[in-house]
């Protein structure tokens, strides 16, 4: 059961990072080098940032989930 969570853990891990990697971002760094740093026309946010955002939210939120229930499973053997 904690190598499972382990792998979760790692692969969520890797998830969240590319996730992170593909917002926007408000003036340089590495969300540039993937197309980040082009100025839209449209003043608010798009449909595709808004769902990137929740996305990322929710595989953060899982993380933390299994963050926790490593942690408990580890102090509990």
């Amino acid at each position: 059961m904690v190598l499972a969570f382990q792998i979760a853990l790692i692969v969520f891990s890797l998830l969240l990072m590319l996730l992170v990697l593909m917002h926007k971002g408000k003036g340089g760094g590495l969300s540039d080098m993937f197309g980040g740093g082009m100025q839209s026309s449209v003043g608010g946010s798009s449909v595709a940032e808004r769902n990137l955002d929740r996305i990322t939210v929710v595989v953060g939120l899982i993380w933390f989930a299994c963050i926790v229930v490593l942690g408990l499973l580890i102090k509990l053997d």
